[in-house]
């Protein structure tokens, strides 16, 4: 029963860092401004939470789940998996920079608004992020079936 609720619970952490994802790259284009800063900083700072909620609960469920954390360090396509998740990681750093400072920016700006070659730039990291980001559910359908080891 522990390894369905880890299990569930890792999903159900994983959909929800895709969601806020998918929220931001909708919202970071040109034209943003105003009420939407704010919204993004907090949006980025919940994607933040997202991704920690999913490491620990993958490292709880690696530790205590069924397979047992033999079968996971010994597999490359686990390790894919940690790398690429690792880099998606990276490519926010820059991003979320970005948006702390335009939210603050409009704190002091009531109309202030983001440079759109600053926004080009959080648009590239985040269309980095989300080619990379294809490769996490590669490697976990590679690992779920032997493949790795």
């Amino acid at each position: 029963m522990l390894d369905l609720i880890l299990a569930s619970a890792h999903h159900l952490a994983v959909f929800t860092l895709v969601g806020l994802f998918a929220v931001q790259f909708v919202l970071v284009r040109p034209g943003l401004s105003g009420a939407r800063l704010k919204q993004l900083a907090r949006i980025d700072g919940a994607y933040g939470a997202a991704a920690g909620i999913v490491i620990i609960v993958g490292v709880v469920r690696v530790i205590f789940g069924t397979v047992g954390y033999e079968y996971y360090i010994g597999n490359h396509a686990f390790w894919g998996k940690m790398v690429a998740f690792l880099i998606v990681g990276l490519l926010t750093i820059p991003p979320t920079i970005a948006f702390r400072r335009w939210a603050q920016a409009g704190v002091e700006q009531a109309d202030y608004a983001p440079p759109a070659n600053e926004i080009l730039a959080s648009r590239r990291f985040i269309h980095l992020q989300a080619g990379v980001l294809l490769l996490i559910p590669i490697f976990a359908a590679a690992m779920a079936r032997g493949y790795g080891g």
